[in-house]
């Protein structure tokens, strides 16, 4: 099995992962499934930036008020800050969005549910950057979801979970919280920096556009206009600014004249 993953999966999953040796598998979940809805309780379900934009705007919520009434911040153990979902506390530690019926926001529900019952470990390759992709089953005990019929190949999970567009945003973002110089850990005025642009991007865009930041910085071919309104815009810019606070990379710049007057 390839370490990364038997590293990088929560602990208590990483025995029950499975190798997909021909890339396919059988599952389905449904109402009529015994077990509907038993995997939505006492997770430790890690949040990405793309899930918090995407269920903040599903609640109807600022990404600010969606951090305040519905994660914890998480720093243990981890050279960056991320979010969990919270979790209920009426003792079955409840998702805060599943219901008898099943998810209450299943359009914008998060990449890890949207992946389950499979787990994802991906890197670039060293030589042209693309990402390599492994796939592996999370085979729990409780899941009679296995029992079901309906086989899949990974592409067809893929596409039938609309995974395409959570990957694309996820891997923007995991380039950069994976960089050894970034896994080193930040400094004091990063961490709160990098909290606002990963999670907070309603915070970052007033950040944006009600300080300095247009006039220190040059954007270069990013349309920063875009970003007033349009959340994947600003999800891009998130990125970017990121890249260059951390690293030193990307496609923005200091302005030649701040540079000058320095």
């Amino acid at each position: 099995m390839d370490e990364k993953i038997e590293s990088s999966a929560p602990q208590k999953i990483r025995d029950r992962l499975k190798p997909l040796p021909d890339g396919t598998f059988q599952f389905a979940c449904h109402p009529n499934v015994s077990c509907f809805t038993e995997c939505c309780r006492d997770l430790n379900l890690m949040l990405t930036p793309y899930d918090v934009l995407r269920l903040a705007r599903n609640l109807g919520l600022s990404t600010t008020a969606f951090l305040d009434a519905y994660t914890d911040a998480v720093v243990e153990g981890s050279p960056l800050p991320s979010v969990a979902l919270k979790m209920g506390d009426d003792g079955r530690r409840l998702c805060p969005f599943v219901s008898t019926t099943g998810c209450r926001v299943y359009a914008d529900r998060p990449s890890a549910c949207r992946t389950y019952p499979l787990a994802r470990a991906s890197r670039k390759h060293r030589v042209h950057g693309t990402v390599l992709e492994s796939y592996y089953l999370v085979v729990e005990d409780h899941c009679r979801g296995f029992e079901e019929p309906r086989s899949w190949t990974i592409e067809q999970w893929i596409e039938d979970q609309g995974l395409e567009t959570y990957h694309r945003m996820n891997n923007d973002w995991m380039d950069i919280v994976t960089h050894p110089r970034v896994r080193q850990g930040l400094t004091e005025k990063q961490i709160p920096m990098f909290y606002m642009a990963s999670y907070d991007l309603d915070r970052f865009r007033s950040f944006v556009f009600q300080s300095r930041f247009l006039e220190m910085l040059d954007t270069g071919a990013l349309d920063v206009e875009w970003a007033r309104t349009d959340d994947m815009a600003l999800y891009r810019l998130a990125v970017s600014w990121l890249k260059f606070f951390l690293l030193g990379e990307g496609p923005l710049r200091p302005k030649k004249a701040v540079q000058e007057s320095a």
